[in-house]
């Protein structure tokens, strides 16, 4: 299935899925308001020891419903759950919709306990099971049609391969291997050895649905009069794009002033999980700015009072593709640091290009202090908000030792903005000694990104910080 595809799936899916919440909340409220479904004493554990008062009516509850029914839904979308195969797993799927319907009831019910909203927290907790009772009973239902000769052949398209021997053969292959149970092989020819005629009577004998071609080892002239003759006919032609060796690039088509264009990135594509990022961005580090004021200003006057120089260090990073920008820090080291490091470059204890030292004797007593609990990054929040970095990504390096990469293929650290935390903050910090270990962690992420991701290194970096796990 082409992704145009799976996403107008993954879109009907959303719709459905977001019905069978909302009914999920109604299901819920009409148990609620009736104690003999459940009886008191279930009914007064679920309110979390709250009794079984009267009900509130229906209406109470709408901005609750409004609120919790798309945050479901987004949960879902940032796990992947839109995006499986046309057959998914069982346990995969009951899985990913238990945490998403988990983690929604749990938010919502503390949300109200906090903002002291009086409303019977017993209607939100069966909200979250009856949602996810009806969403697997749907998925359950699309898993045995999809697998009936019915749905079968609602949902499997007739495809002839076209190509070398080696290349047919391969993909072939790699179709029953992977399962694809939307694509049905009805033929394999090679085009540079078969007419036009006899490839326009197989295509005619099976009816088939389109035309899946890989021109690694065809030939251009061959290859255009296929697609010439599948466009008069009105039958799809999926050339696959693997002309050339790549590794981890991925690939994709677009368009650049009406002509199509094969597009290589091996950076996070375009997306509305990248708009979502780009938004937590902004509004993460504005509400950070403002709950972090009585802390920024503190740091300022410690640093001050106590030794002579600038607040803030300014100094150039390599942003995103190694665009310089200057970067924000609170001053934790005496004015003259960056004249003091030559003499202090013997004793680096990071191998590479990335000077790090442990007990750097250029760092003051209050730099100390803000540097375990990381006080001292705080301005780089204001790097954020111009757009320079990102709440996750990784850690940006100096211009000067970006340029004393000996290895091309560090700079893809590059391809994405830099952030304030990533898995090597989290995995260590300065216990990470090896400049290589520390690439693999910045492009493992850049490999897996997602918005969820970035949610989980967040909730992992609060507590490294707060108890200073590795930092110095």
């Amino acid at each position: 299935m082409l992704r145009r595809q799976r996403q107008i799936r993954g879109d009907l899916l959303k719709i459905a899925d977001g019905c069978l919440f909302g009914l999920g909340f109604f299901l819920a409220y009409v148990i609620r308001s009736n104690e003999t479904f459940l009886g008191p004493q279930v009914l007064g554990f679920l309110g979390l020891f709250g009794g079984t008062k009267e009900i509130e009516n229906f209406d109470d509850f709408l901005p609750v419903m409004v609120l919790s029914v798309p945050i479901s839904l987004v949960l879902l979308e940032v796990q992947g759950f839109y995006d499986r195969a046309l057959v998914p797993s069982r346990k995969e799927t009951a899985w990913q919709l238990f945490k998403g319907c988990t983690v929604v009831t749990v938010a919502v019910v503390l949300v109200m306990f906090l903002a002291r909203i009086q409303l019977s927290r017993a209607v939100i907790i069966l909200f979250g099971t009856m949602s996810f009772g009806l969403v697997m009973l749907k998925e359950e239902l699309l898993l045995r049609y999809s697998k009936s000769k019915l749905g079968q052949s609602h949902f499997r398209r007739r495809f002839i391969l076209i190509g070398a021997p080696e290349d047919t053969q391969k993909l072939s292959e790699r179709i029953v291997h992977e399962g694809k149970t939307d694509l049905h092989v009805v033929a394999e020819i090679d085009v540079n050895q078969t007419s036009m005629d006899e490839f326009l009577g197989l295509l005619h004998d099976h009816s088939a649905n389109g035309v899946l071609m890989s021109a690694k080892h065809t030939l251009f002239g061959q290859v255009e009069k296929v697609i010439q003759a599948c466009e008069v006919e009105g039958v799809e032609v999926w050339m696959l794009a693997d002309f050339f060796h790549t590794e981890i690039s991925r690939t994709s088509l677009d368009e650049v002033s009406g002509h199509p264009v094969m597009v290589f990135r091996t950076a996070p594509d375009a997306s509305w999980q990248a708009v979502a990022k780009q938004s937590m961005d902004t509004m993460g580090a504005l509400l950070a700015i403002i709950a972090f004021l009585p802390i920024l200003l503190f740091c300022a006057i410690s640093i001050r009072i106590s030794s002579p120089g600038p607040i803030l260090f300014r100094q150039q990073r390599s942003g995103l593709n190694g665009r310089p920008f200057t970067m924000y820090k609170f001053r934790s080291m005496v004015t003259d640091a960056e004249q003091q490091k030559r003499e202090l470059e013997d004793l680096n204890e990071m191998e590479g290009p990335v000077f790090k030292l442990a007990e750097d004797p250029r760092v003051t007593w209050i730099g100390k202090f803000l540097r375990r609990r990381s006080f001292d990054e705080l301005p780089q929040l204001f790097n954020v908000l111009k757009g320079e970095m990102s709440l996750v990504g990784p850690r940006p390096l100096p211009v000067d030792e970006t340029l004393q990469f000996d290895d091309l293929a560090h700079r893809r650290r590059l391809s994405v903005k830099p952030g304030l935390t990533c898995l090597w903050q989290i995995s260590g910090r300065n216990n990470v000694k090896d400049f290589q270990e520390w690439v693999r962690l910045d492009l493992e992420y850049i490999d897996n990104w997602s918005l969820w991701l970035d949610l989980k290194i967040l909730a992992r970096t609060v507590p490294v910080v707060i108890l200073g796990t590795g930092a110095k």
